[in-house]
């Protein structure tokens, strides 16, 4: 049996908690996927992290191949998304609809989690500065670690979680309580990508074609994802 050593950001860590199986099915190899935000796994392949695939935002995919980490032709999109908020279940769910109305909402939470790594961590870092509002929730703002940061949320150590919308989804305790405005959203490519140095390259490449193929399109939007059809 063929082992597949998958580094994933956790975007898509609901995609593949479907489709892994499945492909392990079709194709008799055993996925191993260990799940990091996209600048945390940057590091550790920078440092020597053996794989064979990678799946993380477009920037560092980019980044990898650039150093030769990645094959340059094995890089593809596979689907993008964009950042939502999650409050606790039963709480109400605050107007996210303009910008003023958002910015309303963060002043009223009692405490905000954004992760401390991730991309929509470090992007909603900066927005608080360009809502002119980083000082007043200077006192307000939870860094949380890897993963699905909402999860604070749920256990009540913090009141309202800004993350990648498909990590949101699917945390117990929580609801979703829409995306951010239109003016303030980021959306994040997320991209696949084969190790240069992998010893299953045609496996793969496999694994790769089956988070493209059309049959994931349905799965990606159904997780939160916009899959990026071909």
């Amino acid at each position: 049996m063929t082992n597949i050593k998958v580094l994933s950001t956790h975007a898509v860590q609901e995609v593949l908690r479907e489709l892994g199986p499945a492909f392990e099915h079709a194709s008799g190899a055993s996925l191993k996927i260990h799940y990091d935000p996209a600048n945390v796994l940057k590091r550790k392949i920078e440092d020597g992290a053996t794989f064979d695939v990678t799946i993380v935002t477009r920037q560092v995919i980019d980044a990898l191949a650039g150093q030769g980490k990645v094959s340059l032709d094995s890089c593809v999109d596979i689907g993008r998304s964009g950042l939502g908020v999650a409050v606790r279940k039963g709480a109400a769910k605050p107007d996210l609809t303009t910008v003023e109305a958002f910015k309303r909402a963060l002043l009223a939470a009692k405490s905000v989690v954004r992760s401390r790594e991730g991309t929509s961590g470090l992007y909603f870092e900066t927005l608080l500065t360009r809502l002119g509002i980083a000082e007043a929730m200077r006192g307000k703002i939870v860094l949380g670690g890897s993963g699905r940061i909402a999860e604070l949320v749920g256990r009540g150590e913090a009141s309202m979680a800004v993350q990648q919308i498909p990590e949101l989804l699917p945390v117990d305790g929580v609801e979703f309580a829409g995306p951010l405005p239109d003016e303030l959203q980021l959306y994040t490519v997320f991209s696949a990508g084969i190790g240069a140095a992998s010893n299953a390259k045609d496996v793969a490449n496999a694994f790769v074609d089956a988070l493209i193929a059309p049959a994931a399109a349905a799965l990606f939007n159904a997780k939160g994802l916009e899959p990026i059809l071909r």
